[in-house]
């Protein structure tokens, strides 16, 4: 049972599967610096400096604690972060698409020239017959 496990873990997909995991991870963390930090900045300046992040609907309006400056008893939906997150996944989506359409044209010409070289390799049943009795005429000549 552990030899199959383990043959299964050592297959190709397991590994890249993990591999994408951690490499998803990652730009998923660049993705939301990107756009917390650039992007929406950027479109809070050309909607009037409005703060996406800190946008919400306000269903029962808290009070303001004098010690700690922080509104208690709010309910509020916060969308901000919704539109956000939908930034961040569209961003995510479209280098997605991207990288897959890029290594799907490289894939497309690897089988073509493969397709090529193979043509080329293969030799036609009468050129074959034609050489070996040009061949077979040329030795007993």
């Amino acid at each position: 049972m552990w030899k199959d496990f383990k043959a299964f873990l050592m297959r190709g997909n397991v590994i890249d599967l993990a591999t994408a995991v951690v490499i998803g991870a990652a730009f998923g963390k660049i993705v939301t610096a990107l756009v917390d930090n650039i992007i929406m900045p950027c479109i809070g300046m050309l909607t009037s400096g409005v703060d996406f992040a800190n946008m919400k609907y306000v269903m029962k309006a808290g009070t303001l604690n004098p010690e700690t400056l922080e509104m208690e008893g709010e309910v509020a939906i916060g969308y901000g972060v919704l539109i956000n997150a939908v930034i961040q996944f569209i961003i995510i989506a479209f280098v997605i698409f991207i990288v897959i359409r890029l290594m799907n044209k490289a894939k497309e010409k690897l089988v073509k020239k493969e397709e090529e070289e193979k043509k080329e390799e293969e030799t036609p049943a009468d050129i074959a017959l034609l050489t070996e009795i040009r061949d077979l005429l040329k030795k007993d000549a």
